[in-house]
């Protein structure tokens, strides 16, 4: 099997060190140096591992030959556009099973007219993994509210409780929201720059 587990790892910007602490259990950066190189062989049970340690899906770490890449030509910081000192690619992203999105048609906050954002939905247990973060909340009649989550008020057996969020906008009141079924959670941003 092909991984592509270094690049991925670069593109994220960790050493073999940060991932290998990041595992759980933690391992040696020895091994996961040998999973990348193909040294070592890498089971499924190693590929769910490193794929929790970099915050990526496993199939994001295996590598396809019909899955588009394409190359880094330099890499942005504070001093500017460098080339990159190591060949890397990066790879397109894929949408996880159960991801929602949400399009722009105007801009508001800080998203423009064209962005699309993808969302992972979460049921109620999970929402205070949502907290500051900017959050798709369906209400009733097909109608949704979208914004930031800035509060949550646990729920009971009955129901996941109240969330409040601030809306998008200058001038927004704060809106609460009573026992949501579902949440989704904004995760990444696809922007066109024109």
């Amino acid at each position: 099997m092909i991984t592509a587990i270094r690049e991925v790892r670069r593109a994220k910007g960790l050493t073999l060190e940060e991932v290998a602490q990041r595992c759980v259990p933690p391992t040696t950066a020895q091994t996961i140096g040998r999973l990348e190189t193909g040294t070592r062989t890498v089971s499924v049970a190693w590929l769910n591992r490193i794929a929790a340690a970099l915050g990526v899906d496993a199939a994001a770490l295996v590598t396809l030959p019909e899955r588009p890449s394409i190359p880094v030509a330099a890499a942005i910081d504070g001093n500017g556009a460098q080339a990159p000192r190591r060949a890397a690619s990066v790879v397109a992203p894929s949408p996880d099973a159960g991801m929602v999105a949400v399009t722009v048609t105007g801009g508001i906050g800080d998203y423009r007219a064209g962005d699309e954002i993808w969302c992972e939905r979460l049921t109620p247990d999970a929402f205070a993994h949502a907290l500051n973060r900017d959050v798709l909340v369906p209400r009733p009649a097909g109608r949704f509210l979208f914004g930031r989550l800035i509060g949550r008020e646990e729920g009971n057996a009955q129901g996941g409780g109240k969330l409040h969020l601030l809306p998008l906008g200058a001038g927004a009141r704060q809106q609460v929201v009573a026992d949501p079924a579902w949440i989704a959670r904004a995760v990444r941003l696809v922007r066109a720059l024109h």
